[in-house]
């Protein structure tokens, strides 16, 4: 029988831990003097009080390590556990939510979605709009460990290539994961102070600069404002590009190189030279299509493109402008590029550029077999073999991928929303974009007029995507529980 003591162990410490994050935000209100800050504390003391319970009741389980079912449990137990206490404040502040969609703003929050159910953003207290940008930070580090720990161990969606590759290649051998994690947490803090003095330079004052920094740095999309990068100029947009993209690029990269490998790493990763192509192909098509349709040859026409582009493709989900006004075009364009994503072992959520990579050499050696039947043909990542094992958890990964897109879609469809609404929520869900199509969902609206079902689905759909999709089918098998 699966001894569960383990898993509530490490769950009630993370829970009193996001206990104690609630801190920051009571000392944001109670320095504005808004009268708010009593719901933190009250929220505070029932997370840690839980949390710590929870943990007590199941320290005389702890063993050295955990089996790989534990460890399956553990990574998908964890993102319901925290969006259920991280939702308290919602539930008791003036944000005035019922449970459905207290729930649904947290759950988007940890899992770096960026989907908002409220409306007024601009008039919450200070504390309510730290906590968004806190639950989107802690988030974001969050999956960035399980990406470089765990779901390489659990062999998801092809991650276990970057057992050898992420950890001992390109000339410098780096320590084990422990360690890997915590330079991680030292370079993730970095980027983001660097991050809000670079928003405070370009105009945004100190509240805005150090909550927009956590949320670009996590790939969130939380803003302050419902029009969100809307309410900015110039300069925002293009500090919040290039963060964006920073964020969206291996960490353990970064980790190379202050451990003195030089940025060789960066600049020989084919993971991180695609994603740049990537996005210089886009930005272009993007850039010439508003300039031929609206702009004419100007610089606006350059941001708006850069800056969407960015932020759909890394999952990040802020808006500029409402790019549903941009033509069928662009909106084709932007629902297909939400489905590419950044790099593996960064912020950035949705399908990755590695998995890309692996699905196109395998296509090009399968043509190659059929053209030259006696041959010997071998996909290749990073100039090495790969092996069936890893193509076949790729593969897997895919076919997961978009049946559970047409199955959300389905019972979103169900629940009375239409296509457009059903099919771009679903791929947004799951892809953690945040923004779906349509006058609803799209960038200039929100899920605030959504029915609870729907509200639910997409929730769930949210943390399907989040955890690589092949960690929560598989805790949901038979099998699983029989073993």
């Amino acid at each position: 029988m699966l001894d569960v003591r383990p898993v509530g162990y490490v769950i009630g410490l993370l829970v009193a831990a996001l206990g104690v994050t609630m801190f920051a935000p009571l000392l944001a209100d109670f320095n504005a003097g808004n009268g708010h800050w009593p719901v933190f504390l009250e929220s505070a003391v029932i997370t840690i009080l839980v949390g710590g319970l929870v943990a007590l009741a199941c320290q005389n389980g702890v063993s050295q390590g955990l089996s790989i079912r534990q460890t399956f449990l553990l990574t998908t137990l964890v993102w319901l556990a925290l969006p259920l206490f991280g939702s308290l404040p919602f539930l008791l502040g003036d944000a005035e939510l019922n449970f459905t969609d207290a729930f649904f703003e947290a759950m988007s929050g940890l899992t770096t979605t960026g989907a908002t159910v409220i409306v007024g953003i601009e008039n919450l207290p200070e504390g309510l709009k730290l906590w968004r940008s806190i639950m989107q930070w802690l988030g974001g580090i969050g999956i960035i460990v399980v990406a470089m720990v765990f779901l390489p161990e659990l062999r998801v969606g092809g991650m276990q290539i970057f057992q050898s590759e992420a950890f001992d290649t390109m000339g410098k051998i780096l320590p084990r994961a422990a360690e890997i994690s915590s330079r991680i947490s030292v370079i993730y803090v970095a980027i983001t102070l660097l991050c809000a003095l670079s928003y405070s330079i370009a105009g945004l004052n100190a509240f805005d600069s150090i909550t927009h920094a956590m949320t670009t740095v996590a790939t969130g999309g939380f803003a302050n404002y419902d029009s969100s990068f809307g309410a900015f100029g110039a300069g925002p947009h293009y500090v919040g590009s290039i963060f964006m993209i920073l964020a969206a690029l291996p960490f353990v990269r970064y980790v190379q190189l202050i451990s003195g490998g030089g940025a060789k790493p960066l600049w020989a990763d084919s993971q991180i030279r695609t994603f740049f192509f990537v996005i210089f192909s886009l930005v272009f098509v993007m850039t010439l299509w508003l300039w031929q349709t609206f702009h004419g040859f100007s610089e606006l026409g350059f941001r708006e493109a850069l800056f969407n582009v960015v932020s759909i493709l890394t999952g990040t989900g802020y808006a500029s402008a409402d790019y549903m006004q941009w033509g069928p075009f662009a909106v084709t364009m932007f629902f297909f590029i939400g489905l590419i994503g950044g790099c593996a072992g960064s912020t950035a959520c949705s399908v990755k550029i590695f998995r890309y990579q692996l699905l196109f050499a395998s296509i090009k050696a399968q043509i190659r077999r059929i053209h030259s039947p006696h041959g010997v043909f071998t996909p290749r990542y990073q100039g090495r073999p790969v092996g069936d094992d890893i193509l076949n958890s790729v593969m897997a990964f895919f076919v997961a991928f978009m049946v559970a897109i047409g199955v959300v879609g389905v019972l979103l469809a169900l629940t009375g929303l239409d296509f457009i609404t059903s099919i771009s929520g679903a791929a947004a869900a799951l892809a953690n974009v945040g923004p779906g199509l349509g006058n609803e969902i799209g960038p200039a609206g929100n899920y605030a007029g959504l029915n609870d079902a729907a509200k639910w689905i997409l929730a769930m759909a949210m943390l399907v995507g989040r955890l690589e999709i092949m960690a929560v089918f598989t805790i949901i098998s038979w099998h699983f529980w029989r073993a």
